[in-house]
Formats: C-alpha cells, structure tokens, sequence
C-alpha cells in the first residue's frame, strides 16, 4: 500500500519495507486517515501548558517556582519540535495551507525552520543508519560509556552546543564522516522545497531578531531570556540529544527496522516529559511514517496484537536508559 507523497520524487518519507509482514492494508488506512481535532488538541494542549506555566513564573517570580517550571517549559518547548515534526512530514493536518501555516509557527518559536527540516528529516528516514542519515553523527556508536554521554548532556546544559542543532534545522547537520561529500539536505529536494526551505529560515531569524527586541521594549526582557531562551538553548539541547539516543542509540541492529529504532514505554509522566506526542512508538514512525502522532498508539497496540513487535527494541525507558549509559553493549537479547 503506497503512502501518503510516497511517489513526489524529491519530497518523499519512505516506509521502511525490509519487514517482510505487516499491518493488513486495511487497518494502514484507518491509521492513516488524518483527523483536524486530535491535531488541534495537541497544538493546544502544547501551547497552553507552555502559556499556564510562564503565565506561573511571572506571578510568583521566585526560584522555587521558576526552577521547576522550566522544566515544564523545555519538555513544550521540545513538544513544538515534535509537532513541527508532524507537519514536517505533511501529517498534521489534510490542508497544505493548515499543515505549514500550523508548523511553522510552532516552529519558529523555539528557532526552527520547518520546511528546512522537512528536507533534512526526509534523508534520515530514506537512509537511516546509511551513510547519508544526517542524524547519525547525533546517535550513532552508542554506547560509549557513562562518562562520555555525562560529558556531552553537561555540555548541552551550558549552551556550547546549541549553534550546532540549530545549524542542523537550518540545512546545515554536522556531516557524517563517512557522507562527507553527500550530505548536503537542500541539494537533494525538489525545487520548490528548496525555495521555502530558504523563505521559511528568514521568518526565524526576523522573529529571533525582533522578540528580544519586543521583550525589552515591553519590559520583559530578563523574563524573555530566563523564561524562553535559558531552557531554549540548555536544557532542550539535553533533553533532544537524550531522546534521539533513546530512539536510535545502542541499538543490536542496524539492518533491521525492528532493531535500528527503538520505541520507549514507561511511567506517564516520564514520557510525557521525555516524548511528547507520541513520538515514543518510534519503530511504528519509522515503518509508517504516513501515520499522525496521534494514532502511533493504536499502531503500536495493532502491531502487538498481531506479533509484529515480537523481538523488537521495544523497552522500558530505564531499561533503554541503562543500555545507553552503559560502558559496553547489554548482550541480553531485546525484550
């Protein structure tokens, strides 16, 4: 069954089709259908705890109240990135016009180009763990002990890094050694991709620009730096170098869809935190990219019902978080 922009040359998320069996071509239709009000709950449920808790720091501007909330505030923050994902992959709304519009500006926001990403994020879906995945410089060789991934995690939390994502979700991913003469994301889209792709990041640069300068005129603007850019450009950084090493690190296999992603559970409020939307079914993104966040779920339950997942990287998060830190990969075969 043909996915969704499957056969747009240039613009395509391929499915991963080294599974020989999977779900019945009838229920793929279901998961794929797109639905308005599911989508519009997420955009809403992300922008209204972001504004109910800086809506909190501003009244009751203390570190008590402060320090925890931005915390809450970076896993929205991140949720926008996820949500930007979505559009990304033209599944967050059936209109074009809607998909972008909304995608963008919840990207713009927390400073990236959606349509940008669209193009880089198309090649580590088409070529993950090849040579041309952008992402493998990001989670790939794990694990390399406790003390490097402490190492990077504290270098992410002083900001060093932050240049070097948003680089990245401006066209720009650190190269792949081994792709060092290929890796290039806008070199390898559709035209028209490429012109929006390069409209788009000039609206991120004009609201980065403009929001501290509305900030301080406003008289908000040690509020705008604490509140927005401090978790922007700290803690996010470690919360996404976490997740995407929960996704795709320390994994058995490489050559296999079921192996070479990993879908996380756990207690709700970890993953709440750590994968907003969804987005820790990530062996069923990887196989049906076509399918919205919020029906990952319902793959997820579809593909266990029928055995799909047997042997699969499906883990535990504390589980998944032991084999990353680990100093030499866990022998025990995946759960």
């Amino acid at each position: 069954m043909e996915t969704p922009r499957e056969t747009e040359q240039g613009r395509e998320f391929r499915a991963d089709g080294r599974r020989a069996a999977g779900l019945p071509p009838e229920v793929l239709k279901r998961l794929y259908q797109l639905a308005f009000w599911p989508a519009m709950l997420g955009v809403i449920e992300t922008v209204g705890v972001l504004a109910l808790a800086i809506a909190a720091c501003l009244i009751w501007w203390t570190p008590w109240v402060v320090a925890p909330l931005l915390i809450v505030i970076c896993s929205r923050q991140q949720a926008c990135f996820v949500l930007a994902h979505d559009a990304a992959h033209y599944r967050l709304f059936a209109q074009r016009w809607l998909n972008d519009l909304v995608g963008c500006l919840v990207a713009i926001p927390v400073g990236i180009s959606m349509r940008t990403y669209r193009v880089v994020h198309r090649l580590h879906h088409n070529h993950l763990y090849e040579a041309r995945d952008p992402d493998i410089p990001l989670h790939g060789g794990y694990p390399r002990g406790r003390a490097y991934l402490v190492k990077k995690l504290l270098r992410d939390l002083t900001g060093a890094t932050a240049p070097k994502t948003y680089a990245y979700f401006f066209g720009a991913p650190a190269i792949n050694d081994d792709a060092a003469a290929v890796n290039r994301p806008l070199d390898d889209t559709a035209p028209e991709l490429r012109r929006a792709a390069r409209i788009d990041r000039w609206w991120v640069v004009g609201f980065h620009v403009a929001a501290p300068i509305a900030a301080y005129a406003g008289g908000y603007l040690v509020e705008y730096l604490v509140l927005w850019l401090l978790p922007l450009v700290t803690l996010l950084q470690a919360l996404l170098r976490l997740r995407a090493i929960c996704e795709h690190g320390a994994v058995s296999d490489t050559a296999s869809p079921l192996l070479a992603a990993r879908s996380n559970t756990g207690p709700a409020w970890l993953i709440w935190l750590m994968f907003p939307h969804q987005v820790n079914y990530h062996i069923e993104h990887h196989l049906y990219p076509a399918i919205p966040f919020y029906n990952l779920r319902r793959a997820h339950a579809e593909m266990q019902a029928r055995g799909l997942l047997h042997g699969a990287e499906v883990r535990d998060i504390r589980d998944t978080l032991r084999r990353i830190f680990a100093e030499r990969p866990v022998q025990a075969k995946p759960a």
